[in-house]
């Protein structure tokens, strides 16, 4: 043992479920198991609601996923930004925080997150198949070998310098995807570059004299998903992207079913590359507007190669041998087309999907082929930083989930890992 270091039963060294006192049928800020995302540390709320039941919390609570599939996809996240410091949300959250002189609630974030911590939950799960928990009561039987408050906090501090670094790189490729979307809406939609010329009528309403409409189809190239067998999954090897696994702009690679890598090469017609656009296509379409989240979606970087599962489809748009995805990208995820499409999704609120024919079917305006090469031209720059960014991030994440069990079971102590960091930031 670690000198200063003691050994503690887990429900002796975190507080589980912590008292916080909210007022039934008054509104508190809400945090859905949705809006955790296993990439990033923090989770916002995203709502607020009358109490009705549920988890209570406070900022800087940790979040823990306590049922299945959520747990093994890492939804464990710090939640912050709640209105007055508190708030509520899916009963299926555990809920901890350091306890008083004796842990850091940082570290207790980074505890839960540490693989034996995670394993341990996930083996001790009860219930029926596809619906199981782990309970409270099962941190009775977990002892760990842990650092003094103080060692605590420095821990943390080093690895929230890592997710700090990755969640402001998040930040700046929201930022960069507002722009670069606030660019097509003025070129495409306002068409503010041309405003001296005439303007006539059309289906789309008034466009500059010279330009057509045209369906987007005339321009895309698409391949379907394939349906992947469970019976082929391995724990590590080449990843299959579901729908599941799209995020508001991105994939969650930390999701993704995977199959060996000599396997994957009978499917590499399959395989995605970066910047490619995936649109989701079965079973995931709600039936508002307000709802669509992750539906569209470009392929970073550090998705490249990855196979696509059944459900979705990849789009290219290429004219005359010119690739132009950036343009389909922001045509599809602009509020526009997803509020077109979102009408025309059939089945059930649980099960909507959209055809492909509607897809193609939707009305663009086009000029030229050097318009479009334009504005590629000013928007590429946006995706090419993006993309810098997200390839960034993988490296931070990889470094900090090494750490990470490293630190807290000791074999990496604060002053050398200080260095790494250091190097790396």
């Amino acid at each position: 043992m670690q000198e200063g270091w003691k050994k503690y039963k887990i429900s002796d060294f975190i507080e589980i479920n912590p008292k916080v006192k909210l007022i039934t049928n008054q509104e508190y800020s809400f945090v859905e198991m949705k809006d955790l995302d296993a990439n990033n540390k923090s989770v916002i709320p995203s709502d607020f609601k009358k109490l009705k039941g549920g988890a209570k919390f406070q900022d800087f609570d940790t979040l823990f996923a306590r049922i299945t599939p959520c747990l093994q996809n890492g939804k464990i996240c710090q939640v912050k930004g709640l209105k007055n410091g508190i708030g509520f949300g899916s009963t299926e959250f555990l809920v901890f925080r350091g306890k008083k002189k004796i842990s850091d609630s940082d570290f207790v974030y980074y505890l839960s997150r540490e693989p034996f911590f995670r394993q341990f939950s996930e083996s001790n799960m009860i219930g029926t198949s596809g619906r199981q928990r782990i309970a409270k009561e099962a941190f009775e039987n977990l002892q760990l070998e842990l650092p003094p408050l103080q060692e605590q906090k420095a821990i943390a501090s080093i690895l929230s310098a890592l997710d700090d670094k990755i969640e402001n790189n998040l930040a700046m490729n929201k930022t960069l995807e507002d722009m670069a979307m606030a660019l097509y809406k003025h070129w495409f939609l306002d068409f503010g570059p041309f405003q001296e010329g005439e303007f006539v009528d059309s289906e789309l309403g008034m466009i500059p004299e010279g330009w057509e409409v045209k369906s987007i189809g005339n321009f895309i190239d698409y391949k379907k998903g394939y349906a992947f067998k469970s019976k082929w999954y391995l724990p590590a090897g080449k990843s299959i992207v579901r729908v599941s696994d799209t995020t508001h702009n991105s994939i969650d690679l930390t999701s993704c079913n995977k199959i060996s890598d000599q396997k994957a090469i009978e499917f590499e017609n399959f395989a995605l590359r970066t910047n490619d656009v995936i649109i989701a296509t079965v079973g995931s379409w709600p039936p508002n507007y307000d709802s669509v989240v992750g539906k569209v979606v470009r392929v970073p970087i550090s998705a490249n190669g990855c196979l696509l599962n059944q459900n979705a489809v990849k789009l290219q748009m290429n004219i005359n041998d010119r690739n132009f995805q950036s343009i389909l990208y922001f045509t599809l995820k602009n509020e526009k087309f997803l509020k077109y499409i979102v009408n025309r999704a059939q089945g059930s609120a649980s099960q909507a999907s959209i055809k492909l024919t509607d897809i193609f079917d939707y009305k663009i305006p086009f000029y030229s082929i050097d318009n479009f090469i334009s504005f590629s031209f000013e928007i590429d720059s946006f995706v090419e930083l993006q993309n810098q960014l997200t390839e960034e991030n993988q490296v931070l994440a990889n470094l900090r989930d090494t750490l990470l069990p490293k630190l807290i079971n000791g074999e990496v102590r604060v002053k050398d890992a200080e260095k790494i960091i250091a190097e790396v930031l």
